[in-house]
């Protein structure tokens, strides 16, 4: 299927109108045959209703097409050929996509690497190996340009091919510090997607609606680090609603960043210790394809429901949202909610955990001097702050 033009308008139109989510979308061209049909339509059905509501004109529509081309930026309907398969076969899939960048990358098989914005040493370097080890295997990498465990991924798997999702529009890139990361993506064959339009600042209920697009992407999640309260555990409720494959990292007991993931394994999330941890898994679903549309894995248990507040109104009314999820989804435009320590020696004490780490590799993710992380290292030890290891490795007390 290809749209025309004229459909790609109309599709656009449907679904940027007031209260219009993904699955009413698909409910009003079903029932009447089409999107040019169902825009026609709304306006009575709103009214019958009792609740008019706002549709976009075409003008409208015509000014975001115009400024999405000039970003490079195309929208992708579901059933083109450029469609990413795993993704169309979920039930809330976006009808339409804003894609900038490479189609080949999204025709891949992928798994999606998550984890903590405050992320540990040990966590960043392991998410390290993780992305490079899928990559090499031809799996593309797909995560959500966050901070910490995120924006690791993206930068190790820049060669082997990388997807980012968004939670706002292509010129509202989050966190802002991350442009560049966006622009090193495209440089590299990746491609960034986003189905919020052009201009949205992302809200906090935005991120949970990007995390079910990750999963949705991929043949599996792996969560790298993830508190209880995490939205990685967001990520991976939806993997598993999916009937994708969940991947937990395991980490120290007495670490909160890895709290969520010891619980995840717990629940019954395969435990990921090496790359080939998850290419077993992976290997015989490669073999068969994607899932088809609805696929569930009758053996895995039902997952806690989740919602977020698309203001649907064709749809049932929104149930609440269950306790920490709010807490869970990365709010809009804060101030930094890990922000790099301008003081070293807090910054080295914020990349340490109870799990021993590798000072060399420790220097890295600080980006300091080995010199500079030594002298360091032996003011923390005396302070009590850190215990020095064997095989040259230190965690924190």
């Amino acid at each position: 299927m290809k749209l025309s033009d004229a459909q790609r308008l109309d599709w656009l139109r449907l679904i940027r109108s007031e209260g219009v989510g993904p699955r009413t979308f698909r409910g009003l061209v079903n029932r009447f045959g089409g999107a040019g049909a169902a825009l026609d339509a709304l306006p009575d059905l709103a009214r019958r209703r009792g609740r008019p509501i706002k549709v976009v004109g075409k003008r409208e529509a015509e000014r975001e097409i115009a400024a999405a081309s000039r970003l490079g930026v195309r929208f992708v309907a579901m059933g083109e050929a450029d469609y990413p398969t795993p993704l169309q076969a979920t039930d809330d899939a976006p009808p339409l996509l804003a894609v900038r960048g490479e189609a080949a990358v999204l025709g891949r098989a992928a798994v999606a690497i998550v984890g903590s914005r405050n992320a540990s040493a040990a966590g960043l370097t392991f998410a390290e190996r993780l992305a490079h080890g899928l990559g090499a295997e031809g799996l593309a990498i797909v995560s959500g340009l966050a901070r910490g465990i995120d924006a690791r991924v993206h930068a190790a798997s820049l060669a082997s091919g990388t997807v980012a999702v968004l939670a706002g529009g292509h010129d509202r890139i989050y966190p802002p510090e991350h442009q560049d990361l966006a622009a090193r993506i495209l440089d590299h064959g990746g491609a960034l997607l986003a189905e919020m339009p052009l201009g949205w600042e992302p809200r906090g209920r935005d991120f949970p609606r990007r995390n079910r697009i990750i999963s949705g992407l991929c043949l599996g999640t792996i969560v790298v680090e993830a508190a209880r309260r995490s939205g990685s555990l967001i990520t991976a409720r939806f993997a598993l609603e999916q009937g994708r494959e969940v991947f937990a990292v395991p980490g120290s007991p007495l670490d909160p960043r890895a709290e969520g993931t010891n619980d995840l394994i717990r629940q019954g999330a395969t435990l990921c210790a090496d790359p080939e941890h998850v290419l077993a898994v992976l290997r015989p679903l490669l073999a068969e394809g994607p899932p088809p549309e609805g696929a569930q894995d009758g053996e895995r248990p039902e997952p806690p429901a989740l919602y977020w507040d698309e203001t649907d109104f064709f749809a049932p009314a929104a149930a609440p949202e269950p306790a920490g999820f709010a807490e869970a989804a990365e709010p809009p435009r804060p101030a930094p909610d890990a922000p790099r320590p301008a003081d070293d020696r807090a910054r080295l004490l914020a990349l340490l955990g109870p799990a021993p780490v590798q000072a060399d590799a420790l220097a890295r993710q600080a980006g300091l001097p080995a010199r500079t992380v030594q002298g360091l290292l032996l003011e923390l030890e005396l302070d009590g702050l850190v215990a020095v290891h064997g095989g040259g490795t230190v965690s924190r007390l």
